[in-house]
Order: C-alpha cells, then sequence, then structure tokens
C-alpha cells in the first residue's frame, strides 16, 4: 500500500491572517498540520518553524551516518524517533526564538505529525495541543488523538463531573504546545492502516466546526481528497468559520491504484489585508482565543 495526501489552508471569516501551517512531504510520508498562536503575527511564525523544522530534520536524517539532538530511545522504533525528535527539535526552535526576541516573546504552537512506512505497512502519529487526526475507514469516523486541553485535563482528574461542571470550564484554552518550555511531552501512537482508510489531520478550526459526523460524510462520500478538503473548509466557514482552516488528507490506496489527486508539496498561508489585532497568551497554558 501507499498513501497520498492532499492539503489545504484557509484564513476563515472572522481572523485577519492566517496562523495555520501545513506540509505534505511525499518523499518522506510526512504530513504535518501546525497552528500557532501568540501575539502580533507570531503565531504564524510558530508554526511554519514547526512545519519547516521538521521537514528539514527528516531531510537531513536522511543520511544514518547524521547526528541526532536528543537522544535515541531504544524503545521506540525508528520511525518513532524520527518522528518525536523532529518535533522536539522544532519545540527548541521555538522557544529558543521566542526567548531572543521581544517581538515573538510568548508564541507557540500546536501540531499534529503523521508518518506512513510503506515498508512496514504502519502509520505514526506525534501530537501536542488540540490539532488532531482523525481515521476515517469502512464509514466509520475515530478520533486518534486525545486534545492536551483544560477540559480533557479536568476530565482525566475527575471523570465524574456534571454537565454543568463542564459548561464552566473555559473552553479554547490548550496546556500542551511548542514553544511553552524548553523540553515538551509528544503523544506517540501507531495504527495500522487499511485499504481506503483516510486520516485527516487538521486544525481546531476544523473540528471546532464541523462535527464528527459531518466530517466523516464528506470524506466518505468523496473519491478525490483535495476535493474533500476543499469540501471540509467550506463546511467550516458555513458554520461560521471563527478560525483559521486546515485540513490534510492521507488516503491509503493499492500501490497500483490510478491517482485520483495529487499532492500538494507545501500550502502557503493567505496574507492578511489588514492588521492583526494583538493576542497575549497565558502564562502555562494558552488560551487560542486570545481571551
Amino acid at each position: 500500500m501507499r498513501a497520498l495526501a492532499a492539503g489545504l489552508s484557509d484564513v476563515g471569516l472572522q481572523r485577519e491572517h492566517n496562523e495555520d501551517s501545513f506540509v505534505v512531504l511525499k518523499e518522506y510520508d510526512l504530513f504535518v498540520v501546525a497552528d500557532g498562536m501568540g501575539g502580533h503575527r507570531a503565531g504564524d511564525v510558530a508554526s511554519k518553524i514547526a512545519t519547516e523544522t521538521i521537514s528539514e530534520f527528516f531531510r537531513t536524517t536522511a543520511n544514518e551516518d547524521v547526528t541526532w539532538p536528543f537522544h535515541f530511545d531504544t524503545n521506540l522504533s525508528e520511525e518513532e524517533n524520527r518522528l518525536l525528535t523532529g518535533i522536539r527539535v522544532a519545540n527548541r526552535q521555538i522557544f529558543e526564538r521566542s526567548t531572543r526576541s521581544r517581538e515573538y516573546h510568548g508564541m507557540g504552537t500546536t501540531v499534529v505529525g503523521a508518518m506512513f512506512s510503506p515498508k512496514k505497512q504502519r502509520m505514526y502519529i506525534g501530537h501536542v495541543g488540540d490539532s488532531r487526526c482523525y481515521r476515517v475507514r469502512e464509514g466509520q469516523i475515530q478520533q486518534l488523538t486525545r486534545d492536551h486541553s483544560l477540559i480533557n485535563d479536568y476530565l482525566l482528574a475527575m471523570p465524574d463531573l456534571t454537565d454543568e461542571q463542564k459548561s464552566e470550564l473555559p473552553k479554547n484554552v490548550i496546556t500542551r504546545a511548542l514553544g511553552m518550555q524548553d523540553h515538551v511531552v509528544v503523544d506517540l501512537q501507531h495504527d495500522d492502516p487499511k485499504q481506503g482508510d483516510v486520516y485527516v489531520l487538521c486544525s481546531d478550526g476544523l473540528s471546532g466546526m464541523v462535527s464528527d459526523d459531518d466530517m466523516r460524510q464528506i470524506v466518505a462520500s468523496t473519491n478525490d481528497i483535495r476535493d474533500a478538503c476543499r469540501r471540509l473548509i467550506q463546511r467550516a466557514n458555513e458554520r461560521g468559520g471563527e478560525d483559521n482552516i486546515t485540513a490534510v488528507l492521507i488516503k491509503i490506496e493499492k500501490q497500483d491504484e490510478v491517482v485520483t489527486s495529487e499532492p500538494e508539496p507545501k500550502a502557503a498561508a493567505k496574507e492578511p489585508e489588514k492588521a492583526t489585532p494583538e493576542e497575549k497568551p497565558a502564562e502555562g497554558a494558552k488560551d487560542k482565543t486570545g481571551t
């Protein structure tokens, strides 16, 4: 089997500029979505550092003689080490950039990355924050990642919270992101794909506006994954488009299947036409709404 991917990003209807970034690096079967946050124009800087740093790490480590910047964990596969280390390198780059520049102080980004191994026929997924990975299989959708958010942390500690108590918790506050500290904990997992599976990597501008069932219906009913990306973004905008919207779809096919959609090498974030309002992230946890 092979992985065919496409991605699109949109500024949405209520934001001045796009702080999302994504990359489709076909030569390494690497796919990444990042959703930046911070002050004036800092979020898009952080998300671009994330996608570019992870991509460059994969390119440089294609040579087996390269020296890795972090310890190689012998309990993990080479693919898991590669994805984990790429994300950790990106975290350090963003953190160091934010500490050197007052302009970018406090910037950060969520990230979700997926790497398909044709040799092992396995999908490796790493994420930090609330950018998500879903899998659509045989007409069913499953969220594979768990948001690192304040509300989820409360639910882990106190699973018996009432609906009223849940409603009182602040939404859009994430508890883990790249750039918040020198070290970051990355959640890693793997999945065994089947032919016809579609993996959806997205920022919360999509998952927050489009229900899982709508997402499932659009993906399952559309053969062309690039068209599915367009339809997902259109649906998010129809529902209000409150945030930047990014979707990367990865379809698992037989090696000899006809290509229905060419992969895109990289998305270009839309440039704003107006100045961006100032957003100040909270200490420790990040409020992605800027409130």
